[in-house]
């Protein structure tokens, strides 16, 4: 039953999170569509900024903007939308009652960008299959669409411009936001490329860690050579590699979207993945043992000629202070310490 509940859970978040290549194949199969985005939240909305509903003219749709609270309405916007080819933006309060039923104690209001696909004031079908692209490929990007007059630009926060300052921190953050440049509002859509989870050392600590993750939406790979503890009984929904740690991440390029953790307290197996991590933009690298084991493994480091500010990214003893004991509190630590670094990205070492 747990295997079951998790393989659904990993699911449903990655269905979330593949709106705009639905969009696209259903424009190629010929249907009419309108995505809309939640832009704007105040107070305990129930999507957070970025979530995406794609609708058909066919009034199918996939996705969510709130828990199912306003999707009606929603709907029958995005059809006008489709008949009339004009986006709009919509607001909607969000009442006590309609929040408890989706789960939240309270209300909140959310702002709704519904944009067809297609016509004069429309997104374009090509800047949708650029998205589409850059995500498979592993590029970050963002869309970013003028509430004024509907124009769109993609960006990947490489310009120095004022707006292009915007896109760079919310690719960072991984938040989609409303900004305004020289007095004008533009809504910056963040599409990065999917997280990744690189677990070093299949031991108990793994199991819950792996399924955790893939309840937050990362991407999970356990790497160790043991093949009777990286096993497909012990890690069924995960991907498995059986090569020594730093040729496994040398092959698998983890980049700014990728957390690596090393759990097997054996310095042949962790001292060889992290020193390929500190050669890679990984946003954290955690290692599990003591401040003792720790304080050996950066004598190690050092004598291999890291400096010390390269040495300071490991996050060690791993994970978030909470007194955890039990193999699942420790993967509680973990995955709360990496959703700060994540999240937060002014805590990240060095920043």
């Amino acid at each position: 039953m747990r295997l079951v509940q998790t393989m659904e859970v990993r699911a449903m978040t990655q269905h979330l999170d593949e709106i705009p290549r639905i969009a696209l194949d259903w424009v190629q199969s010929g249907r009419r569509i309108a995505l809309a985005t939640v832009i704007q939240t105040w107070g305990s909305a129930p999507r957070p900024v970025g979530s995406q509903l794609v609708i058909s003219d066919e009034a199918q749709m996939m996705g969510s903007v709130s828990g199912g609270c306003v999707e009606g309405a929603v709907v029958e916007e995005a059809l006008a939308a489709l008949e009339d080819g004009q986006p709009r933006v919509l607001t909607y309060g969000v009442s006590d009652d309609d929040a408890f039923a989706v789960g939240l104690a309270c209300g909140g209001t959310i702002r709704i960008l519904v944009e067809p696909v297609g016509g004069e004031n429309g997104l374009d079908e090509a800047l949708l299959r650029v998205l589409v692209e850059a995500r498979a490929s592993g590029r970050a990007l963002t869309c970013v669409t003028s509430l004024h007059d509907w124009s769109r630009v993609l960006l990947d926060g490489s310009a120095g411009t004022p707006l292009g300052l915007h896109v760079r921190d919310a690719i960072a953050s991984d938040r989609s936001a409303i900004v305004t440049v020289e007095g004008e509002e533009w809504f910056i859509a963040v599409h990065n490329p999917p997280l990744r989870l690189f677990i070093v050392g299949a031991v108990h600590i793994a199991q819950p860690l792996s399924q955790m993750a893939q309840m937050l939406g990362y991407a999970v790979t356990v790497i160790d050579p043991r093949e009777a503890f990286a096993s497909t009984e012990r890690f069924p929904t995960v991907e498995l590699k059986h090569e020594w740690p730093d040729d496994a991440l040398r092959e698998a390029r983890p980049d700014g979207r990728s957390a690596i953790v090393t759990l097997t307290h054996d310095p042949k197996l962790d001292d060889p993945a992290i020193v390929a991590a500190l050669g890679m933009d990984v946003f954290y690298l955690g290692c599990l043992g003591s401040t003792r084991t720790h304080a050996k493994r950066v004598t190690r480091l050092q004598a291999a000629g890291f400096s010390p500010d390269a040495i300071s990214r490991i996050h060690a003893p791993v994970g978030a202070d909470i007194g955890a004991k039990s193999p699942a509190e420790i993967a509680v630590s973990i995955l709360a310490q990496i959703t700060e670094r994540l999240r937060r990205v002014e805590t990240r070492p060095g920043r």
